[in-house]
């Protein structure tokens, strides 16, 4: 059970970190050879590899929306005794942006973490609604 608590801090840690705009803090647990995976069919979508272009990727996010506030409803963890770090996790949230251009929006999704050794080499996000709301908010509408 200590791996799920050790899992279930650095999830709450990183969503609080989004919520700050702390990119070093953001990008702090992540490999070098990572892949980010971003739905939906606007710009910032797409596949990224490599912890820099990760990191460019979340710079980018930040600029467009200038008020992130991330809510995690759960957090489960795949192996609840690994203290090696090595383990998927996925956490379910809701989120509530505002952009530069002042347009608000809503959004829930899941993120699951492939951990090694405690660093982030696989993140895939799932929105559950990619439509006009998430469009619009990412000026893409």
């Amino acid at each position: 059970m200590i791996g799920a608590i050790l899992a279930k801090r650095g999830v709450a840690g990183g969503y609080d970190a989004m919520n700050q705009h702390d990119l070093p803090a953001v990008m702090a647990d992540w490999h070098d050879d990572a892949v980010f995976t971003y739905p939906g069919d606007i710009p910032a979508s797409g596949t990224f590899e490599g912890k820099s272009v990760i990191e460019a990727w979340f710079r980018r996010y930040f600029e467009q929306f200038p008020e992130v506030r991330f809510e995690v409803l759960d957090v489960c963890v795949r192996d609840i005794f690994d203290i090696v770090g090595n383990n998927v996790i996925a956490a379910h949230w809701n989120v509530q942006v505002t952009s530069r251009e002042g347009q608000t929006g809503r959004w829930s999704g899941v993120s699951i973490f492939t951990l090694q050794r405690g660093k982030v080499v696989a993140l895939k996000d799932i929105i559950f609604d990619v439509g006009d709301e998430f469009r619009r908010s990412w000026g893409a509408a």
